[in-house]
């Protein structure tokens, strides 16, 4: 929970973005920014209407995308092509 007060808005914003693409892994935001899948689901819970982490919460849980070790053989990629033009990707595109 420390971790998650040190963040910035703007990082907390990127999380958001990040958790909410269909194909970023809770991997991908734990490299970047070093919080666990749970604290992601906390952030999103704070930062968030109700109705749309209920939403987003919904569709997440149990998707293999979301989940490095369970998504398909054939996904290299872990983020969407709209995510090239980010600047403050920490993480290396390929």
């Amino acid at each position: 929970m420390e971790k998650i007060k040190e963040l910035t808005e703007l990082e907390i914003d990127r999380i958001i973005e990040m958790a909410w693409e269909d194909r970023t892994p809770f991997d991908a935001i734990k490299a970047q920014f070093g919080i666990s899948e749970g604290e992601t689901i906390e952030i999103m819970r704070r930062h968030m209407k109700r109705s749309s982490f209920k939403m987003w919460r919904a569709r997440v849980q149990g998707r293999a995308t979301k989940h490095a070790q369970k998504s398909p053989e054939e996904m290299t990629v872990f983020h969407s092509r709209m995510q090239r033009g980010i600047a403050l990707n920490k993480i290396s595109k390929r």
